[in-house]
């Protein structure tokens, strides 16, 4: 068979096959008497084995190897493809998210264009410094799509980096709620804080509903986040949780500091005081314990609370006793 019917039957180019012979990845098996390549059904055998590897995206080379090292092994050789190709496609799919992104900051003008993408770029850097620079123009100079701004928050471990992040996601709108609280599923807990933390800085109803949804969360942490940025933003009925708090002696300070902030309501102000008594009173809280509920009575005002720890001076925890005394002093020049 001369090369013109195999290039029709094949559907490889005449040129093709002669650049295959060429490489030697090809050799037909005879001439004519005119000096024309002939193509025996072997041959053909093996033009279809070559662009068979080359549709798993084996490159010449390779093909050559493949066909003709009997010490190939197969298995090490589609390992690469399969690596190779996950490489691709990673690659392909960040650039996709970036085009989105881009898209979405709905720019005019090519510079827009470019200024988005160095801004996306300085997001990721490995400099904390360009990242935190990144995160903070990110509000009045360069618009960056939120979800670049929530993936950031949710990946970032440097502090004053995570800070600006969050700060940006807090002037950035409503949009980011729903998207932080995805990250409260992670299976990283990590993860999960940090999806906590932002949305505990995000203002606005959704946020507040996302919050509400994590007191249910499986991650005590995500849990006593919630708390402390609901009980900040005035929900009363988290006063028995807040109290938990300081008995545990988790985030019992940033506890306290929440009541205080309940507490300018007069009527939670006496809620908050007479829980803080009971919790006193109980056989379990111990005496760690009762002297954190004991501070915290510090900052609540009204009689209920100035009764409490009039009491409290005589009690028979010297400790609690001299540090109701002291609060009472405070109190009275105050």
């Amino acid at each position: 068979m001369l090369i013109g019917e195999v290039a029709r039957r094949s559907g490889v180019s005449a040129r093709m096959l002669r650049h295959y012979e060429s490489l030697g990845l090809l050799r037909p098996s005879g001439r004519t008497g005119s000096g024309y390549r002939e193509y025996s059904g072997e041959d053909i055998r093996r033009i279809f084995h070559v662009e068979s590897l080359r549709s798993l995206g084996l490159s010449l080379r390779e093909i050559g190897r493949a066909l003709d090292d009997p010490g190939f092994m197969p298995s090490e050789l589609v390992g690469d493809l399969i690596r190779q190709t996950r490489e691709r496609i990673d690659a392909e799919t960040e650039l996709l998210t970036r085009l989105r992104r881009i898209d979405t900051a709905n720019p005019a003008r090519w510079e827009d264009v470019l200024q988005a993408v160095a801004l996306l770029q300085a997001l990721g850097s490995k400099s904390a410094g360009v990242r935190q620079r990144a995160a903070l123009s990110s509000v009045h100079e360069i618009p960056v799509p939120v979800e670049a701004l929530v993936e950031a928050a949710l990946s970032e471990t440097d502090p004053n980096v995570a800070g600006a992040l969050r700060w940006a996601l807090a002037r950035s709108g409503d949009d980011g709620s729903a998207l932080l609280a995805e990250g409260l599923a992670a299976p990283v807990a990590a993860v999960r804080e940090r999806a906590v933390r932002s949305l505990a800085e995000m203002p606005g109803e959704e946020a507040t509903a996302q919050l509400r949804q994590a007191l249910a969360n499986p991650d005590i942490v995500v849990r006593r986040y919630a708390a402390l940025a609901l009980g900040a933003r005035g929900a009363a009925d988290l006063v028995p949780t807040l109290i938990d708090m300081i008995v545990e002696g988790e985030s019992d300070t940033d506890a306290a500091d929440a009541l205080s902030l309940l507490a300018s309501d007069t009527t939670t102000a006496d809620e908050i005081a007479t829980g803080l008594v009971d919790r006193l009173a109980q056989d379990t809280a111990q005496a760690p314990a009762r002297g954190r509920l004991t501070q915290a009575l510090a900052a609540v005002p009204g009689a209920t609370a100035s009764r409490a720890l009039v009491e409290l001076s005589h009690d028979e925890d010297r400790a609690v006793a001299l540090t109701a005394t002291y609060l009472l002093q405070r109190r009275d020049a105050g």
